[in-house]
């Protein structure tokens, strides 16, 4: 395959990608960080519970 005939063959598919509007991307990005903000407050909060769960068993224990 000839290089000219690769970019022809890639500019013709790049003309048919759906690109999406930059109202689209800010909805996306926004349902991006909401949804990493959720996980990183329940991953932080089971991790401290997890550890007093941890301190208080070795404290029984001991």
């Amino acid at each position: 395959m000839k290089a000219t005939s690769f970019i022809q063959e890639c500019k013709a598919e790049l003309e048919k990608v759906h690109w999406p509007t930059r109202q689209e991307v800010v909805s996306s990005t926004i349902v991006v960080l909401v949804t990493v903000i959720i996980f990183s407050v329940f991953l932080s909060t089971s991790d401290y519970l997890f550890l007093k769960l941890l301190k208080w068993f070795w404290s029984v224990a001991a």
